[in-house]
């Protein structure tokens, strides 16, 4: 690309200072009325510009990339998932590939220890009593749920994320359990006072709570499935704030309706932003929009990241969070 201001595409609205140093800094096409993007428009995109910058929204798949112009060389995700990128396709056309993790930890981390406690204390629900003006006052056996002190939390995916929770358990008194693809190391086993189980099966029969952490990748796709779903215990949780193809969510929703588990907290969907109406009517579910990340500290230093990842590849070196070709 040479000294050439490069070519780039975003393909949501981004934090106001963010999209103001990238105008500055490259030829920037901004979206900014927020309109999600069409297939037709993702087309248009790729075959325009020479880097794009996209979003958890945008489905870039091999259809979109055979398109792509022969000057698009990075896709730099606002994001740190990437399962909405064709990876491989990317790679075959020498495309590479970006993202921005780490600064999403804690706020995803916090906002699943907040679901963690909403559901078995039924926060939403005795909120809505309030709303709805049908509250006749106190009584000692009215709205009663679950300390969650002292029960077992069983983690799916223990990176970064899954760490951060485990940290937060710990003080609130929760026993933390795990399965990973990978043991993690001694130390960090020591210092969460985490159990390791190899056997997913095994450990979700166990848990009072399972939270999700794990990202959607061909492997982890309906990874709590039916069966494993029928593991749990009838007054088991599900929590996950991962992605939403990691459960089976028709089963799932099987499940609550027939108050075969407790309930579930769920910040993302298997098909969003469409939700099952049948979750919808539950009680003892708590639904939230795709929030995880959603704080402005995270969005701006994501938008920093993706700033960085541009300057230093147009610069003719190594993005700093370039995804690798392990992650396929």
């Amino acid at each position: 690309m040479g000294q050439k201001k490069p070519q780039v595409v975003v393909t949501r609205k981004l934090p106001d200072a963010i999209e103001t140093r990238m105008m500055e800094l490259f030829n920037t096409r901004l979206n900014v009325d927020d309109t999600p993007m069409t297939k037709a428009d993702l087309v248009e995109a790729v075959k325009q510009a020479d880097v794009l910058v996209s979003t958890v929204t945008d489905r870039i798949d091999a259809a979109v990339l055979s398109q792509a112009g022969p000057n698009l060389r990075l896709i730099a995700n606002f994001g740190a998932g990437v399962d909405h990128i064709d990876l491989a396709t990317a790679r075959q056309r020498g495309i590479t590939v970006t993202n921005t993790p780490d600064v999403l930890t804690e706020d995803t981390a916090d906002m699943a220890m907040a679901m963690i406690l909403a559901v078995p204390r039924r926060l939403v629900e005795g909120e809505h009593v309030i709303r709805q003006g049908k509250w006749a006052g106190w009584s000692p056996t009215w709205m009663l749920g679950h300390r969650i002190w002292g029960k077992r939390l069983g983690i799916i995916g223990m990176g970064r994320i899954g760490q951060a929770v485990a940290r937060r358990a710990k003080g609130f008194g929760l026993s933390v359990h795990y399965h990973n693809r990978k043991r993690v190391h001694p130390e960090i086993e020591n210092e969460l006072e985490a159990t390791y189980w190899e056997s997913l099966d095994q450990m979700l029969a166990r848990m009072d709570v399972i939270s999700v952490h794990c990202p959607h990748t061909p492997a982890t796709f309906h990874l709590l499935s039916a069966r494993r779903l029928k593991l749990l215990q009838p007054h088991a949780y599900v929590v996950n704030t991962a992605r939403g193809e990691v459960i089976d969510e028709s089963a799932l929703t099987r499940m609550l309706v027939k108050r075969e588990i407790a309930g579930a907290a769920l910040d993302v969907f298997e098909n969003e932003p469409a939700v099952n109406p049948k979750l919808v009517e539950l009680d003892n579910v708590l639904l939230l929009p795709h929030m995880g990340s959603a704080t402005i500290e995270a969005r701006v230093d994501m938008g920093e990241k993706v700033i960085i990842n541009i300057k230093t590849f147009v610069d003719g070196h190594n993005p700093p969070d370039r995804v690798l070709a392990s992650m396929l």
